[in-house]
């Protein structure tokens, strides 16, 4: 192993190759996350599919979703504390996941199996949410450690399935009793996340793959992110302004992006449309809401990561102009047309701001000041999820859609006006005049 330094003072601990550090290609490092995160992301991704059919409970609409907004809490709240533990080393990831795995077990079979709220309560969202924020971050810290190079592609390649990898689940959910879909559901993310984690390792500190060369990378502007002007502490990134800025956008979008998921089958339901329409729509929704991520990192590289958010929110936007359409003319078909940009609009935001947390505050403090902006998840869910569930009561779909929309318009306004901090602004360029020359000239002196 060899230690080397780049032009921006980053040390690079260059080597041994992932086959003998474990035994394979480095290439398992992202495919096992990718599949763990298909498996966790049906909680959040299916749920919707469910709310009807938790009705025969006893439950309202109301209570039911709030299981989901607290779910959100717990998964964005252990996510934080995790990354950090993870990005310092003191956090090993195959028992996270093998933890991980335990409680959305008995997350899922709480919800299939207690008639009580306080019981699904405590069982789903606490226990589940704080699983699946275990699995969340310790799959995408996985991804990263291995991949250094490309940490923003492989990073949205793996989280895009804790959205697509939810599509067969939540069709299956609108056609199969509760009992049964949650307990083979249960089964089936336990299996995966368990199997997959017991196979994670984390390479030494700081390494880099042997076959590129990181000080020419460093400098490459073609193949290396732009770089912050420092590193920053989470106090600093929190003086600058930015990051409570970011922290903002990301609240408004995922609280859009939240309550688009979890009402898409209720607004089908309240439109009367029928069962395999709707899957159609959620399908297309959660489809576009996984790819949507792997393509707006590539966007960026070519346009930047603040364009491509604005872009990215601004579809958000549409897709509720849409989603309200429906509501108020009963359209199937803009109900299935919103499903486009709402869904890819959804979800390619969280691997843009995870970029952004690299490029504005530097890589020596990336699990705080990205936990940070993505705790903004548990308040977006809160009010996206459970109190967007009672304005629904109150205003109706197409009010709440519409309001939605300008939630959305005003975070992708807000979300290009985010900049780099740390760069200072360009003086005008100041043209000094030699008044003993111009006088001198003017007297016929030396010309």
């Amino acid at each position: 192993m060899e230690s080397v330094r780049d032009c921006f003072g980053r040390t690079y601990q260059v080597g041994p190759v992932p086959e003998e550090l474990i035994g394979r290609s480095r290439a398992w490092m992202a495919w096992l996350p990718w599949a763990a995160m298909a498996a966790t992301g049906i909680m959040q991704y299916a749920f919707g599919s469910l709310v009807p059919r938790l009705a025969d409970r006893g439950w309202s609409v109301t209570e039911t979703v709030w299981l989901l907004a607290t779910w959100a809490v717990f998964q964005a709240v252990a996510g934080f504390p995790t990354a950090y533990l993870r990005e310092r080393g003191k956090l090993g990831p195959r028992a996270v996941m093998v933890l991980g795995a335990v409680l959305m077990l008995a997350g899922l079979l709480s919800l299939a199996h207690f008639d009580s709220y306080l019981m699904a309560l405590l069982g789903y969202s606490v226990l589940g949410g704080t699983g699946a924020g275990l699995v969340y971050a310790t799959c995408t810290s996985t991804v990263a450690k291995w991949h250094p190079e490309q940490i923003a592609s492989r990073v949205s390649f793996v989280t895009g399935a804790f959205a697509y990898g939810a599509v067969p689940f939540a069709v299956a959910f609108l056609f199969t009793p509760p009992a049964i879909a949650l307990d083979v559901t249960a089964v089936i993310v336990a299996v995966v996340v368990a199997a997959t984690g017991v196979f994670f390792r984390d390479p030494p500190a700081d390494w880099w793959p042997p076959a590129i060369d990181p000080q020419e990378w460093a400098v490459d502007r073609r193949r290396s992110p732009a770089r912050a002007v420092r590193q920053f502490s989470l106090r600093e990134a929190l003086r600058t302004g930015v990051l409570p800025l970011m922290y903002l956008v990301l609240l408004a979008a995922s609280a859009v992006s939240l309550f688009t998921v979890t009402f898409f089958v209720v607004l089908g339901a309240h439109m009367g449309v029928g069962l395999a329409v709707v899957a159609v729509g959620m399908v297309v929704l959660l489809g576009a809401n996984g790819a949507g991520r792997s393509l707006a990192i590539r966007v960026s590289d070519s346009f930047g990561r603040r364009r491509a958010i604005g872009a990215v929110l601004v579809a958000q936007a549409v897709g509720q102009v849409f989603l309200a359409g429906a509501a108020s003319s009963g359209s199937v078909f803009l109900l299935l047309v919103a499903a486009i940009p709402a869904g890819a609009g959804g979800g390619a935001f969280y691997p843009l701001f995870a970029s952004l947390a690299r490029e504005f505050f530097g890589d020596e403090h990336v699990a705080k000041t990205h936990g940070v902006v993505y705790s903004a998840k548990a308040f977006g869910g809160v009010i996206g999820v459970g109190l967007a569930a009672q304005a629904v009561a109150g205003w109706g779909f197409p009010a709440v859609f519409l309001m939605s929309g300008l939630i959305a318009c005003g975070s992708a306004i807000l979300g290009v006006r985010l900049r780099r901090p740390g760069h200072v602004t360009t003086l005008p360029i100041m043209y000094v005049v030699d008044t003993t020359m111009s006088s001198s000239l003017g007297s016929g002196g030396p010309r």
